[in-house]
């Protein structure tokens, strides 16, 4: 993709709603604990790493709405 072409393009926190419970809960949360204790168990050694704040995202909706992992990732 062109660099131009980002210029078209909205940033997802203009996007997202500033007042939703999990917007304003992801701002509370010390992402750089997260990923100094639990980063090590998302990397690969053939494949790239996940982002911690994404594994650590989606572990939590999974929980606190009782999803499975296909519709966790479909939510």
């Amino acid at each position: 993709m062109c660099d131009s072409c980002d210029l078209y393009r909205s940033r997802l926190d203009q996007i997202l709603n500033h007042r939703h419970e999990l917007f304003r809960l992801a701002g509370l949360i010390e992402w750089k604990k997260f990923h100094q204790e639990f980063g090590r168990f998302y990397r690969s050694h053939r494949r790239p790493a996940k982002p911690t704040r994404l594994m650590v995202g989606l572990s939590y909706l999974q929980h606190t709405f009782n999803l499975s992992d296909e519709a966790v990732v479909q939510r």
